[in-house]
């Protein structure tokens, strides 16, 4: 359902987004997969933001010319007071994905991947087109 935009991303952000006693309720996936694309001489700077995501739970995958990055992110945060009741108890569990059109010749191991600090950083080279080599096939001709 769409709101007015003096609304946040959910209607309840506002009655939420107070400091004391709680935490603010903030969508833990904000900010999850912006990507910085960069383009060098020699091919693709990808730079993604995964905050909260770890490296086992992030797969890259190459299929017909397409780079999927996918990841999953599950997190569980409770505050119990003095007598073990729970004051607030929350968790996350989702998934996402972006996929990027590299090109058919790029491979696999073309990609040099990296994650460190909740940052994916992959180069990917450029590498042009072969062109078609064009197989000339002759009819016979009778007579």
């Amino acid at each position: 359902m769409l709101m007015p935009s003096i609304f946040g991303e959910n209607l309840f952000d506002d009655f939420f987004d107070f400091d004391y006693p709680f935490v603010s309720y903030r969508n833990e996936a904000s900010g999850l997969m912006k990507t910085d694309i960069k383009d060098t001489d020699h091919g693709y700077e990808i730079t993604m933001n995964m905050p909260g995501v770890k490296k086992e739970d992030v797969k890259a995958e190459l299929k017909d010319g397409y780079l999927t990055i996918n990841a999953v992110t599950n997190s569980n945060q409770e505050e119990k007071d003095e007598n073990g009741r729970y004051i607030r108890r929350e968790r996350y569990s989702g998934s996402c994905s972006r996929s990027f059109y590299v090109g058919d010749n790029v491979t696999e191991n073309d990609i040099k991947a990296k994650f460190e600090d909740g940052t994916l950083k992959m180069l990917i080279p450029k590498k042009e087109e072969q062109p078609a080599v064009e197989n000339k096939k002759y009819i016979a001709i009778e007579g």
